[in-house]
């Protein structure tokens, strides 16, 4: 790795730069260490450390200082040319040269400044060579004075361009130029009037307003610190289109008259620079700068383009109205073509400015010193490019090359000097001076021959730290001519280049992506052809410093709290210390602002509190940050500034000035306003624009005394409405709409109600606001005509019934009739419907369900709109009982012209009766004649009371009365019992059927001591009703109760149950110890051999329990 590299040294000892040297044939540069205990001995040619700029332009009131600092072994000693010639520095009293430099302090007091002008070099030299400064320039500042001049009135046609010279004084450096007034205000400056580079002051066309007696251009010299003043220029601008001759004459008496350019409306045309086309030039690394000004009327807007290509991005930059292009840090690319294009609505025009791109000499290359041993082979390369190519020239010491004496072991080629089998002695100091028509470049580099053996400069046992996954350096800085070769070792390991491991060329290891099992003791051994040094440095590799926890966007209203966290995952041997700023400073110092150990929480939000927070957590080693944005909004500031533009007789443009928008967009703009004729002190909704316009085109009514105002709305809410705008009127008219919502209905058989929607005051367009309403039969020639006012609805009578009409309501006011209206079709008053429903027939489905049809009325019959027809059923009685108790009617509805129904829950085995009467709007029409039916049996319903008594010990009685609905004829019950265990398992079910007039039933020879379940049914022809469970125990024998309690009181059956218990606890303790030996027993083997697919283990890979299956189940499924 060619170039300078920092060492440690023991004890804190100052860093130190070396240069990397090959131990091969040819050698590269390597600078001496500034060790002292490694300096001790070593010589050094001078080197030039501090000089003065190329140009240095003093200031007259003040000492000349021209700096010249070098080092070396021994220190030079220094002295100056000036012009090209020696400068006896101690012959003039005026001049001092600093002890133990060449720093030169000039006196210039009571002396002119320009006495010293001229161009100095600086030579440092020891017994080892001579190096030499830049030529330095030194000029003394010059800020000269206006030359006099008077300036006569310039008068110009309004409409024109003007151009107002400023023409400075040339001074060193050039000043810098503005125009200002009399007060000292600097004068507006616009797309219309600017100033240009040249510091002239361009008006694209003047205007009335530019008339004034105070242009005044001033130079500004900066290292003087002086202003110097232009004379005032007056300009008068004048209108000749509207004066006479006579005060034409008057005007431009003593004045110059501009009035050759055009003064009306026109294309561009370019006043800087002129014509279609120009080239200018610059230097590579410089700021480019182009200009183009343009005549017209209106103002022309300038845009710039590249021609074939794009401007190069982040490098250009817009100034004084786009009119300047400016381009820093130049390069080869962005010469070719230009074009800057004006344009106004009258057409376009384009320039084109050629740039041509030069270069002073920059180095690719610069020479390097050189440190030889004896024998060995070196290079000084000097390595330059420029625009035009640059002219390298050499020289040694200070003199030219080819002057010098004739040394064998040296060649120079161009910009390279090969130097071969060098000798103890033959250090120098070498020139390259590279030069072209834009300046020149020189480096000094020495040679020095030594011969050292190795010296490590790396601090012994110097501990390394780094992190994880991060590159690892270990310095093995060493100084040795020839220069040392550097082994590595770990653990007594040899290291070599590898993907892990690098070697640079000076010396450092390189890990590239350090782990922790890199950690440990490393050896390094420095080795020339005269000895070796050898190095002990450590290596800790930690784990890395995270943020885990990331503050994130905070979006907040004032006055609330934000809070952004910070957590974070780090090495447990370094501490890591949490640093918050905002917008990369410090926090504000504010008890509102509250660091915690993981979080920063804002108190109290205000809008200053807005920005960037960064959380920063450090160790020694590295660091971690992470940033979040906090934005506080709040509802925008109402808009301002409404005024009203573009004023019609139905519309008018609204325009106004955004609020502030609180970092929040405006979404919409709320458009309100207020009638204060119709309707003062309600503001009403009139539109919406999107958040991003600031004008809206409304749409007006007549006769109304408008005041607008403007609401912006955004994410937090609704803003405060504006102040309101100026009242605005408009005319009175004939109204533009008629009411709306007309209806025609018929609230009785001889009348007729039409209604309307009022027009609102908004409507109403003028004064005396009534409403024309008109109505005809269908088809009829002549229309009847009333005219209301302050009503919405009108009724006719004496109207024949349900018949169609034709309707229009129109609005009128005092300036005329509204549009012609639409016609309404309705109908009068309905009466109720005069025939009833004929050929009536019920067709009974079952015992609970009946379909009725019948006829539909005759239309005409209707005498309105027919709604449907009514459907009145009834039950009459049960054929069973024979009882008359009547239920109530209930009525169908069954809507528009439907012929049949559906009758549901009916009772079953009763007699019924119905009718049906079509109804419209008005009412019921008059009914059929009523219809009979009868629905058949169905099944009964439950028994009730049912009751079972214990008779003794294996036999019931079963009690119960008939169902509350028989429907129908009963032919029996029957009764099923069956046993049940303690567990609800069922045992074997009977049967037993009786007749209809059996209410109890003993059930005999039945098992004591036992549960029993009974299900008792009610029977019909159609089946058997629900049926009603019940549950029954038989007695209990007390004596077998006593002979089993004896049993098991019993000595002996007490022992039996003992063993058996114990044994099968020593089965279960054999078989777990077999099972924990890892054996099988036989049933195991036979799982293993036959293994059931229905009984698996729970799955391993999805977590769900082996598949069970309902027919695994006993079959036997107890009746519960």
């Amino acid at each position: 790795m060619d170039g300078k590299r920092s060492c440690s040294l023991c004890g804190g000892a100052m860093m130190i730069m070396m240069m990397m040297m090959m131990i091969s044939h040819m050698t590269s540069a390597l600078e001496v260490p500034l060790d002292s205990k490694v300096l001790e001995g070593l010589p050094q040619p001078p080197t030039i450390t501090n000089q003065s700029p190329k140009d240095y332009i003093i200031d007259p009131r003040e000492n000349i200082n021209i700096f010249c600092e070098a080092k070396g072994k021994p220190h030079p000693s220094f002295s100056w040319t000036r012009n090209g010639t020696h400068f006896d520095v101690e012959k003039d009293p005026k001049v001092v040269m600093m002890p133990g430099t060449g720093n030169l302090v000039i006196d210039i007091s009571g002396e002119k400044a320009e006495v010293y002008e001229g161009v100095y070099q600086c030579i440092a030299r020891n017994e080892h060579g001579s190096a030499v400064s830049n030529n330095i320039v030194i000029r003394q500042s010059r800020s000269p004075l206006w030359s006099k001049e008077k300036n006569e009135p310039i008068t110009v046609q309004r409409g024109t361009s003007l151009i107002l010279q400023c023409r400075p004084p040339a001074g060193l450096p050039p000043p810098i130029i503005f125009w200002m007034d009399n007060n000292f205000q600097r004068l507006p400056q616009n797309s219309r009037v600017s100033q240009a580079l040249n510091g002239d002051l361009y008006f694209s066309n003047v205007i009335m307003e530019d008339t004034r007696n105070d242009y005044i251009c001033y130079a500004r010299f900066p290292h003087t610190q002086t202003i110097q003043q232009k004379q005032p220029i007056t300009v008068k601008v004048l209108d000749i289109e509207a004066m006479n001759d006579t005060v034409l004459a008057a005007f431009l008496n003593g004045s110059d008259f501009w009035g050759d350019s055009p003064s009306g409306e026109r294309v561009p045309s370019f006043l800087h620079p002129p014509g279609m086309e120009s080239t200018t030039m610059v230097l590579k690394g410089d700021t480019l700068e182009l200009e183009c000004i343009a005549d017209g009327l209106p103002t022309p807007n300038i845009s710039w383009t590249k021609v074939n290509g794009e401007l190069p991005s982040g490098r250009f930059s817009f100034y004084s109205f786009q009119k300047t292009l400016k381009i820093k840090e130049v390069t080869e690319a962005d010469g070719g073509d230009y074009r800057c294009i004006a344009k106004n609505r009258m057409g376009s025009s384009q320039h084109t400015i050629t740039v041509v791109v030069r270069a002073a000499p920059f180095w690719i290359s610069a020479p390097q010193n050189l440190i030889l041993a004896p024998k060995e082979t070196g290079n000084l390369t000097c390595d330059v490019d420029g625009n035009p190519k640059p002219t390298i020239t050499w020289s040694v010491n200070g003199n030219p090359i080819e002057s010098s004496h004739n040394d064998p072991s040296r060649k120079v080629s161009d910009g390279v000097i090969t130097l071969s089998d060098v000798q103890t002695g033959s250090s120098a100091v070498y020139q390259c001076n590279a030069s072209n028509d834009y300046g020149y470049l020189l480096a000094n580099a020495f040679v020095s021959v030594l011969a050292e053996p190795p010296r490590v400069l790396t601090s012994l046992n110097h501990e390394y730290s780094v992190i994880s996954n991060s590159r690892a350096l270990l310095d093995c800085a060493s100084f040795g001519s020839p220069l040392p070769k550097i082994t590595w070792f770990k653990d007594s390991q040899s290291i070599l280049n590898s993907d892990l491991y690098h070697i640079h060329k000076n010396g450092t290891l390189e890990i590239n992506v350090a782990q922790p099992q890199n950690s440990g003791k490393y050896t390094c051994i420095a080795s020339n052809n005269l000895g070796n040094k050898e190095n002990h440095v450590h290596l800790q590799v930690k784990e890395p410093t995270r943020i885990i926890r990331q503050p994130e966007y905070k979006e907040v209203q004032r006055n609330s709290i934000a809070v952004f966290e910070c957590k974070v995952k780090h090495d447990p041997t370094l501490i890591p210390s949490m640093i918050w700023l905002k917008d990369n400073g410090e926090l504000p110092d504010d008890p509102r602002f509250e660091v915690g150990s993981d979080s920063l929480t804002i108190h109290d939000v205000t809008e200053d509190d807005e920005g960037t927070y960064t959380c920063i957590r450090n160790t020694t080693l590295d660091q971690d940050s992470a940033s979040a944005t906090l934005t506080v909004v709040e509802q925008p500031d109402p808009p301002t500034d409404l005024e009203l533009t573009d004023q019609r007789e139905r519309s008018v443009r609204l325009t106004w000035t955004p609020g502030d928008e609180h970092n929040s967009p405006i979404k919409l703009f709320l458009i309100q306003y207020e009638d204060s004729l119709h309707e003062p002190g309600v503001w009403l909704n009139m539109t919406e624009v999107s958040g991003t316009s600031t004008t809206a085109q409304l749409e007006l009514s007549p006769y109304v005394y408008y005041s607008f105002r403007v609401l912006a709305l955004n994410g937090v809410g609704l803003s405060e409405s504006s102040d309101p705008s100026r009242q605005y009127r408009t005319n009175p008219a004939k109204p533009d709409v008629n009411p709306s919502d007309v209806e025609v209905s018929g609230t009785s058989p001889d009348t007729m109600t039409i209604s309307w929607r009022e027009l609102s005051g908004l409507e109403s367009n003028g004064p005396g606001l009534q409403y024309k309403v008109s109505w005809r039969m269908k088809d009829a020639e002549q229309w009847t005509t009333v005219t209301l006012a302050n009503v919405s609805q009108h009724v006719v009578t004496g109207t024949p019934t349900f018949t169609l009409y034709e309707v229009t309501v129109q609005a009128v006011n005092d300036y005329g009739e509204g549009p012609r209206p639409e016609v309404v079709l309705g109908y009068s008053g309905e009466n109720s419907p005069t025939v009833a429903p004929e050929n009536v027939k019920v067709s009974v489905q079952s015992g609970t369900e009946a379909e009725v049809h019948w006829e539909a009325v005759p239309l005409s019959s209707v005498r309105g709109r027919l709604k449907g027809y009514k459907v009145t059923y009834q039950k009459m009685r049960s054929l069973h009982k024979q009882d008359y108790d009547r239920e109530n009617p209930q009525v169908l509805i069954f809507s528009g012209e439907e012929t049949v129904g559906r009758l549901p829950d009916l009772h079953p085995y009763s007699h019924y009766r119905l009718n049906i009467r079509a109804f419209n709007g008005h009412g019921d029409g008059p009914s059929s004649t009523d219809q009979q039916f009868q629905t058949p049996e169905g099944v009964p319903g439950p028994p009730t009371n049912v009751n079972i008594r214990n008779l003794n010990l294996d036999s019931l009685l079963v009690e119960w009365t008939p169902p509350l609905e028989d429907n129908g004829h009963l032919t029996g019950y029957l009764l099923k019992y069956q046993p049940i265990n303690t567990t609800e398992e069922a045992g074997l079910l009977k049967e037993v059927l009786l007749p209809a007039n059996e209410t109890s039933y003993t059930l005999d020879k039945l098992t004591h001591s036992t549960h029993y379940k009974f299900f008792l049914n009610a029977m019909t022809e159609t089946g058997s009703g629900p049926a009603v469970t019940k549950e029954a125990f038989t007695e209990v024998d007390e004596a077998m109760t006593n002979r089993q309690a004896e049993i098991a009181t019993q000595g002996w059956f007490i022992g039996l149950m003992c063993a058996i218990a114990l044994l099968i606890l020593v089965l279960l303790i054999v078989c777990f110890i077999k099972r924990n030996k890892g054996g099988k027993y036989p049933v195991k083997e036979k799982e293993d051999a036959h293994q059931d697919p229905e009984i698996q283990p729970m799955k391993e890979d999805d977590g769900t329990f082996g598949e069970y299956r309902e027919s695994d189940r006993n079959f036997f499924i107890p009746l519960r």
